[in-house]
């Protein structure tokens, strides 16, 4: 296989919103979003490289971040969609704005969820490689439940710990994944491994609102920074919540992308049409 497995969903003639998921995600992870805004919005899921069912993908290329970006833009093409607003979490926000500055002409607009412009420094960069090689390997090992189980010890994740049912559901939608294709995913994907970003926010072109929960300090101070770089990127801090605020505060998060595609609305123009 050699493109990007994908969920439509939606009507034709609507504007079009593409969903990228993070690390260990899924399309799956936006079905409670898109089942929010469907009646609003023509919803493309992607499944990116090494996770769901984009599985086996060549060359190993397709796995980096500009690969990703290939196969994100020929999904589009492929469906006859031109310039679609751009939803991405974590991973999928690092790709997300990769493609807003990389790929223009086809992002209408931004709404980022815990996302960052990447690592400024190479030395930042070189050590965050080492970091996920070593991940890469445990993944490689065949423990993922240990895997799992530590991933979601991290930090960035403590709030995920005050909703037992929560964290449940997302680790059993983890275990979905295959753990030798997140490697790859890992290695080609990781912060580490893409370019830095913010030398080019001053140059973003689209409108962008940038979320960030308000117990993720890391990712609240992220957004308010690239904010302060970019006149066109918003900074939104949701309060009691951490770095997945999707699953955290569904409703405050459908309701703050729908008032974002309305602010969006005369400069989508006419809807994409997808067959």
């Amino acid at each position: 296989m050699n493109g990007l497995s994908r969920k439509v969903s939606g009507s034709p003639g609507l504007p079009v919103v593409l969903f990228l998921h993070g690390f260990m995600g899924s399309s799956a992870d936006w079905q409670n979003v898109i089942g929010a805004i469907r009646d609003r919005a023509l919803c493309i899921a992607p499944d990116l490289p090494g996770h769901g069912t984009s599985l086996g993908l060549t060359p190993d290329t397709s796995y980096t971040v500009e690969g990703a970006a290939r196969a994100v833009v020929n999904t589009l093409d492929e469906l006859e969609v031109g310039c679609p607003v751009i939803v991405g979490y974590s991973m999928g926000g690092r790709l997300a704005l990769y493609l807003s500055l990389r790929y223009p002409e086809r992002c209408a607009g931004l709404f980022l969820e815990s996302a960052s412009p990447g690592l400024e420094s190479e030395e930042e960069r070189t050590a965050r490689r080492a970091a996920d090689e070593e991940k890469a390997k445990r993944l490689e090992s065949g423990d993922f439940e240990k895997f799992l189980g530590d991933w979601y010890r991290q930090p960035l994740f403590a709030p995920l710990e005050e909703d037992e049912g929560l964290l449940r559901r997302t680790i059993e939608s983890r275990r979905r994944n295959d753990p030798l294709e997140l490697a790859r995913s890992l290695r080609g994907m990781g912060t580490g491994s893409q370019p830095s970003l913010w030398g080019e926010l001053e140059s973003l072109a689209v409108p962008a609102l940038a979320v960030a929960g308000g117990l993720d300090g890391k990712y609240a101070g992220i957004s308010s920074r690239m904010a302060r770089i970019s006149p066109r990127i918003e900074p939104v801090v949701i309060p009691g919540v951490g770095h997945n605020v999707r699953a955290e505060a569904p409703a405050e998060y459908a309701a703050l992308l729908l008032r974002f595609l309305d602010r969006l609305s005369l400069a989508l123009g006419e809807a994409e049409p997808v067959p």
